[in-house]
């Protein structure tokens, strides 16, 4: 019990990221990291229509709607580079206004 009693506290310690702030953190990891990363990102996005990122500072809980754009982006002269990216839009519970 005492494990779970320290997982509670560590959550709570957490800084919860929420709308109506921006947040942003870059890293720079090696493949491995990188790759568990976006197979944990994936099966997440294949489970749910929610997300959550943590660390041991902060959380960003996430409703995503579709369609979710990824983008392609090589360039091949001088240092190639390819860069890939993903943008989810939110998620809202709004409805749509009436029309009349």
């Amino acid at each position: 019990m005492t494990e779970n009693a320290d997982d509670s506290t560590e959550q709570d310690d957490r800084t919860t990221i929420r709308s109506g702030r921006d947040f942003n953190q870059e890293y720079r990891l090696d493949a491995e990291a990188t790759g568990e990363f976006l197979v944990e990102l994936g099966e997440q996005l294949q489970s749910d229509d929610e997300l959550t990122l943590t660390t041991d500072e902060w959380e960003l809980p996430f409703e995503f709607g579709e369609p979710i754009e990824l983008e392609i982006d090589y360039e091949g002269v001088d240092e190639p580079e390819l860069e890939i990216e993903l943008e989810l839009p939110g998620h809202t519970e709004e409805p749509a206004p009436d029309i009349l």
